[in-house]
């Protein structure tokens, strides 16, 4: 069972946290965590980007010239592809990206990026954070005194509107609830700061 320090926002410890073993402590699975990654982004894309073809093009209606005795190619339309204002060939049509993991998959590789981070030293548990007053200066302070990377994500168990906006303006730093927690954000940082509450949420849902 991983036994980590317990901190609180000034940096200073103030106890122990024993983390659970099938949460904190599985084997690392790469090709999962690989996996779980490319279908986060895959399912960012919105799927949106799309041109009109020849059938969709405004106009072209009428034929340009008569097909024998100009000298010129003959052309049935003004919106074929190699005319200017024509329609594209094999241009993008709107399509979905998205990508489902079964569910065992997905919790599996959630502990196992968990798991990697408390194996790298960079998982910090804090006693509580909270903030009478939303001031991004307080939490530059507190990631400060925690000795932090640039690029941090702060897991607390429930919405905090103070929390978020004291980090929000904070380049590198991002704040998710227990419930948002996903493995593309786990393994884009430097340091994974979490508080036991949190912990709590995620052991009571994960550890089955």
């Amino acid at each position: 069972m991983p036994k980590l320090a317990l901190f609180n926002t000034q940096g200073e410890q103030v106890g122990d946290i024993e983390l659970s073993d099938s949460v904190f402590a599985v084997k690392v699975n790469k090709g999962l965590l690989h996996q779980a990654v490319l279908a986060y982004q895959a399912n960012q894309r919105l799927g949106t980007a799309s041109v009109k073809d020849r059938s969709e093009v405004r106009g072209g209606g009428r034929k340009p010239w008569r097909q024998k005795g100009t000298g010129r190619a003959r052309h049935g339309s003004t919106r074929s592809p190699i005319w200017k204002g024509g329609g594209i060939t094999f241009g993008p049509k709107g399509r979905i990206y998205k990508v489902v993991m079964p569910k065992k998959m997905r919790r599996l590789a959630l502990k196992s990026a968990l798991s990697s981070k408390v194996n790298d030293g960079s998982l910090i548990v804090l006693d509580e954070l909270k903030m009478a007053v939303p001031r991004t200066k307080d939490m530059v302070s507190v990631l400060g005194n925690l000795k932090t990377g640039r690029k941090v994500l702060i897991v607390i168990d429930s919405p905090q509107e103070s929390v978020i906006k004291s980090a929000r303006n904070i380049p590198g730093v991002k704040t998710l609830n227990a419930g948002q927690l996903n493995v593309y954000d786990i393994l884009n940082t430097d340091n994974l700061v979490i508080t036991r509450d949190a912990v709590a949420q995620v052991e009571e849902v994960f550890a089955q």
